[in-house]
């Protein structure tokens, strides 16, 4: 892929994988306090399998460019950026925009990526990573010694999330597919089907019940996940993926798990529920915001650098071959991210 020249995936609206657009245009020139990142490594995360159906709660209109978060080197910068950045490998979360062969993105939201970790082992915890030390350390705050429940312990989120909080000192339950049964037996986790009968599978195996849950399913297994709390447990929501191929309101099925949440939250019950997004915050306090994400994406890679976090890469593939990618990681066949290189 040459790199003089800006490649880019654009996603035009609601079509199939093989619908996904490449582009290509000049390099972007980056204004004061920006940099344009040459990708290194990209991502298909849970996001943008709803953007493609136009059901992700708040994506931008159509026609737009996809991608998360990316990883790459630091080419260009403009006025006012630290120079220590340019030639740096750094992460970023973007939302939108990742699928391309150069990004450009404000300074002040870059983290650098410690020496020796790959770019594509990077790219593989920067949403995932950012959501797993957020629920587990800001909402739920875990502690050692206690139990969680990690639904979906296999994929991008989910497995970082089982080796975060093993690396916290808690015993992890998780739910997979049996195929995936002896990878989380790797990381540290206590598997069980998710096809099975969940509930009975955890009560037996924490009879009192657990201190925290984190649950991206949405309804109805965020009200087994409620039931299943030990007094003072918590509960985090953070998806509706049943209703990734439902037709009708984007927004509805997350409305209904923050009714439910607040409902619980307002009752005297000994235990607390929420809804996690990643970017709540940001418009109020975006200094606040950026400093928090930082530290936290910051902490999640050191961690990975000392060898406590591995890197679950299901694929790589070129950046041109999005659309395969995109089947795959919708595939539900596959453990960790599906990564895209240029």
């Amino acid at each position: 892929m040459a790199t003089d020249r800006l490649t880019e995936i654009v996603l035009p609206g609601v079509v199939q994988p093989d619908g996904l657009q490449v582009r290509s245009g000049p390099v972007p020139v980056p204004g004061a306090g920006q940099v344009v990142i040459r990708m290194e490594a990209t991502g298909v995360s849970f996001a943008e399998q709803q953007m493609r159906r136009g059901r992700y709660y708040d994506q931008p209109p159509f026609p737009f460019v996809p991608g998360y978060d990316l990883v790459g080197i630091v080419g260009s910068a403009g006025t006012g950026v630290d120079a220590g950045l340019a030639g740096r490998r750094v992460a970023v979360l973007t939302k939108v925009g990742g699928w391309a062969s150069h990004v450009l993105v404000e300074a002040a939201d870059v983290v650098p990526v410690p020496d020796g970790v790959a770019p594509d082992e990077a790219e593989t915890v920067v949403v995932n990573g950012i959501t797993a030390w957020q629920m587990l350390h800001r909402r739920a705050r875990v502690q050692a010694g206690q139990t969680v429940l990690v639904h979906g312990a296999n994929g991008g989120v989910g497995s970082t999330l089982v080796q975060l909080a093993v690396l916290a000192g808690a015993r992890v339950i998780g739910t997979a597919s049996p195929r995936h049964h002896d990878r989380l037996r790797d990381l540290g986790a206590v598997p069980i089907d998710y096809r099975a009968d969940v509930p009975a599978a955890v009560r037996e195996l924490a009879p009192d019940g657990v201190d925290a849950v984190f649950d991206h399913l949405g309804m109805p297994s965020v009200l087994d996940s409620w039931r299943l709390l030990a007094p003072g447990g918590t509960l985090v929501a953070y998806g509706s993926a049943a209703t990734r191929d439902d037709t009708g309101s984007k927004q509805l099925p997350v409305l209904k798990i923050l009714a439910r949440t607040w409902m619980w939250n307002a009752l005297p019950n000994r235990r607390r529920a929420g809804f996690y997004n990643i970017w709540a915050g940001r418009g109020l306090a975006k200094r606040r915001f950026r400093a928090r994400l930082r530290h936290d994406l910051a902490a999640v890679l050191q961690a990975m650098a000392e060898g406590h976090v591995t890197p679950q890469i299901a694929a790589r593939l070129p950046l041109a071959e999005a659309a395969d990618a995109l089947r795959l990681a919708e595939s539900g066949t596959i453990t960790g991210k599906v990564i895209l290189t240029p």
